[in-house]
């Protein structure tokens, strides 16, 4: 088995292949940390009903799947990976509590098109302090949406390649490689070929384009927050995700370029007044990083995977939602090779997922 690329979709992918008894290699055009890949610079939230907002129901019941598979993919690593399934926190201000009241609406309206998915609970003043007791007193409205989740992103890409390398998977670094290269089934040739190279993939898929993504990540030891807490703003949905140790990732921006130069000073300055907006004791943080890196993403906004022949399948296009999404891409992926290329998947089915074949450009 031939896996190109070793980002998220990668790693998760190589793992359960391993697992299985095959013998994997993996090629990546970056190193082994990961530095170049999409999922290192993310905030790893697992929120299908907040993500609802801006993305289609089948993503949103991608995202719902893949709750419980987390939990078991990281029981089941050697390393430790943080893991919080504690509900998202939605907060806004008085001056854009119009913006809050649509949300509302909308959220509402998922949650009636699907019943599985726990509803959103309205909080006033007195039960959002209790809910997230740092707050108390800083909003008169809020909104919990149980169930939700995060995971620590880093941890987890290291985590999955100390998996990899006790289970000998044969790594190659600074490698690129294309599909091309390879005749999968065929004598001395891998038995399948896997692309998850991400925008690495572009010449290959030219629907391909990167959209721009900024985060910072901050140390507040002045700071407690028991979940991710996304901020109503009426330019961009602002989320503050808290790992261990007082260490906070802080987004929004998304912007329509495939410039990966460091963020600007203006987006830096309206995340972290945003930030201070929610918690005062944002003002004494440190701030460790702020990471720039563009998302791979196809024209529809949605994930796609793609056959390349009978033993050769390119998964790509999972743009903001890749920690959301994966262990569904994944389990659709393990389902295809099962069925093989003129077979479906009901997975895919379920998720409105879309399965091109090699005409599609």
């Amino acid at each position: 088995m031939l896996i190109l690329g070793a980002g998220l979709m990668g790693r998760l992918l190589a793992l359960a292949l391993a697992r299985q008894g095959h013998h994997v290699e993996m090629h990546d055009a970056g190193p082994a940390d990961a530095s170049n890949a999409a999922a290192r610079a993310a905030a790893a939230l697992l929120a299908p009903l907040a993500e609802s907002a801006v993305t289609e129901p089948g993503v949103v019941r991608m995202g719902w799947h893949g709750l419980p598979r987390w939990q078991q993919l990281i029981d089941s690593l050697v390393q430790p990976v943080f893991f919080q399934q504690t509900g998202t926190l939605i907060v806004w201000h008085r001056q854009d509590a119009a913006d809050a009241q649509r949300l509302q609406q909308h959220l509402a309206r998922t949650a009636q098109r699907m019943p599985e998915l726990p509803a959103a609970r309205a909080l006033d003043a007195a039960s959002l302090g209790h809910t997230e007791p740092a707050l108390a007193g800083k909003f008169n409205q809020g909104l919990l949406l149980p169930g939700e989740g995060q995971l620590d992103n880093r941890q987890l890409l290291e985590a999955l390649l100390h998996e990899l390398q006790a289970l000998g998977v044969a790594m190659h670094w600074h490698r690129p490689g294309a599909p091309e290269a390879w005749q999968p089934g065929q004598p001395g040739q891998p038995d399948w070929v896997f692309d998850c190279r991400g925008l690495g993939a572009k010449a290959d898929w030219q629907q391909l384009r990167g959209v721009r993504g900024e985060v910072l990540r901050l140390h507040a030891p002045e700071v407690e927050l028991l979940r991710p807490v996304r901020l109503v703003h009426p330019r961009y949905p602002l989320y503050i995700a808290p790992k261990a140790d007082h260490v906070f990732v802080i987004g929004a921006t998304e912007i329509e370029s495939e410039d990966l130069s460091p963020a600007s000073v203006r987006s830096a300055l309206e995340l972290l007044s945003a930030a201070y907006s929610v918690h005062s004791g944002f003002a004494e943080a440190r701030l460790l990083e702020i990471s720039t890196q563009l998302r791979p993403t196809l024209a529809d906004n949605l994930p796609a995977v793609r056959w390349l022949g009978e033993r050769c399948l390119q998964i790509n296009g999972l743009y903001r939602h890749g920690f959301l999404i994966a262990p569904a891409m994944l389990d659709v992926v393990l389902e295809l090779m099962q069925v093989g290329h003129s077979g479906h998947s009901a997975l895919a089915k379920h998720f409105d997922l879309r399965i091109d074949r090699p005409t599609t450009a």
